[in-house]
């Protein structure tokens, strides 16, 4: 079995994009503003669908928002 974690941009990205919100982010993406937190504090991995709405809002690609770091 492949063992990893799961590291993210989204803190970066929301800057980037005009300080947006964790709020603005979750409306954008149809999930609640704690499930981006989730998201974003790496306690919550999203599912591959939500993962897509979120590089989609940010205009990057998949890669360039989730990290898969082996251990």
């Amino acid at each position: 079995m492949i063992e990893g974690t799961i590291s993210n941009n989204i803190r970066k990205l929301r800057f980037l994009n005009g300080e947006m919100t964790q709020q603005e982010l979750a409306d954008q993406v149809g999930v609640t503003r704690q499930t981006i937190n989730a998201i974003e504090a790496a306690k919550y991995s999203p599912s591959l669908e939500v993962a897509f709405k979120i590089s989609l809002a940010f205009d990057v690609t998949l890669d360039q928002v989730f990290r898969f770091k082996r251990t």
